[in-house]
């Protein structure tokens, strides 16, 4: 976590506990409010200070929230170490799923069947014209 204590959301990032500055809150600051004055928003001074102290709140909940997500990565992770789980295990696991539910597609189903059909009659099409070059070879002797 850095200082401003904004997560990383990769699970897999070395730098977890850290956003991309892309994505970094911006703080509304008095520079903020003379580009776009509350007068314009139809906002009397109340109203702006009322939507500033919520705004206020809510970036501290956000924060907050990374910190316990980051927290909770970190003890996912160690128990994931503890029971030996690793990051490739887990990718096997995943590809061998999803390969089974492929298989079990009826796309795949139809596939396979259309495959298995035309290697039959691919096979019975080298098998007739291999007889009728042995035949040929064997006229010709």
């Amino acid at each position: 976590m850095d200082s401003a204590g904004q997560a990383d959301i990769n699970l897999n990032s070395p730098n977890k506990g850290q956003l991309p500055d892309f994505m970094i809150d911006v703080p509304v600051g008095p520079g903020v409010a003379a580009q776009t004055p509350a007068v314009e928003q139809g906002l009397t001074e109340a109203e702006e200070e009322e939507l500033r102290t919520e705004l206020a709140k809510v970036e501290e909940e956000i924060i907050t929230l990374r910190q316990v997500l980051s927290a909770k990565e970190r003890h996912c992770g160690e128990l994931k170490r503890r029971l030996g789980l690793s990051a490739l295990g887990e990718l096997k696991q995943n590809l061998s799923k999803s390969w089974h539910d492929v298989q079990v597609s009826n796309a795949y189903k139809k596939t396979q069947e259309t495959l298995s059909q035309a290697g039959q009659k691919t096979s019975a099409a080298l098998s007739t014209m291999g007889s009728a070059i042995s035949r040929k070879l064997g006229d010709m002797r």
